[in-house]
């Protein structure tokens, strides 16, 4: 059933278990990712970022396929259909009145001070609906064109005030991962992840989670990280095995063959990730 992310992760960060989010891009990724996590029996966190909500058409549809997949494949873990990264306080009211149950303001570029009053007005207007609500303190690095640029690690004291002055309910804090397919040398502050968990009492999330291995994402959960991020591990299984294929099936016009031969490959991805839990 669709729920809020707060017990979910609580159970988590009080067991030492990684909660993960995997990112949607259509119906068939939210159907099949439901339907392995339900398999393995364990919860699951459903990202949205506000440009896959654009694509797939808007947060009423994305919430509408979601409800009905757990429905009609009688889906019986817990899911949390979250928006990922939403960039303002208007976007995160559209994901909440739409159904979602958990949401991202990510404010993180703007000045601390700001940043804390962006995340306050979205913190006060998703707790009266029973949403849960994630933000970003630091700036997270990034992949561009198989350059990898750092960002600003995140500052415990900042994460101290930070987490107080808003109420939120898990803080992504920047640690040294990077978004994308991450290939570079490990810039990871384990120490950071440990000193943070450690002076506030909400989970912390990973973002940047694709490329790294299942020993460095149990050490980051072990250090104390609670929630972990894949989008680009799925995406990259999942295109290589459709080209392949599309190379042995040349004739293939079926769009539903094309993009469902793919999901083997997500699915041994989700199984692989889960296995730092073991």
């Amino acid at each position: 059933m669709l729920v809020n992310s707060k017990n979910i992760l609580l159970k988590g960060k009080e067991n030492k278990k990684a909660i993960f989010h995997f990112n949607i891009n259509n119906l068939e990724w939210a159907k099949n990712i439901l339907l392995e996590c339900d398999r393995l029996y364990v919860p699951v966190i459903l990202g949205v970022s506000e440009s896959a909500v654009s694509y797939m058409g808007g947060y009423n549809v994305v919430y509408s396929i979601v409800s009905s997949l757990i429905k009609d494949l009688n889906i019986k873990i817990d899911v949390v259909l979250h928006l990922d990264h939403g960039k303002s306080v208007e976007s995160c009211i559209k994901a909440i009145d739409a159904g979602f149950t958990s949401v991202m303001i990510d404010a993180s570029k703007e000045s601390f001070e700001k940043n804390i009053e962006i995340t306050k007005k979205v913190v006060e207007y998703a707790h009266l609906k029973n949403v849960t609500v994630e933000a970003e303190l630091g700036v997270m690095g990034e992949m561009s064109n198989n350059d990898t640029k750092f960002g600003n690690l995140t500052n415990k004291d900042d994460c101290i005030k930070f987490v107080k002055e808003t109420n939120v309910d898990s803080l992504a804090a920047s640690v040294g991962t990077v978004h994308g397919l991450y290939t570079g040398k490990l810039n990871i502050d384990y120490g950071l992840i440990y000193e943070i968990s450690h002076n506030v009492d909400i989970p912390l999330v990973l973002h940047g989670g694709s490329g790294l291995s299942n020993d460095v994402l149990k050490k980051c959960v072990e250090s104390g990280i609670t929630k972990i991020n894949i989008n680009s591990d799925l995406q990259d299984k999942w295109s290589k095995m459709v080209r392949s294929y599309l190379e042995s099936n040349q004739d293939v016009i079926d769009p539903r063959k094309i993009i469902s031969s793919g999901m083997d490959a997500l699915k041994q991805e989700i199984d692989l990730k889960m296995n730092i839990n073991n």
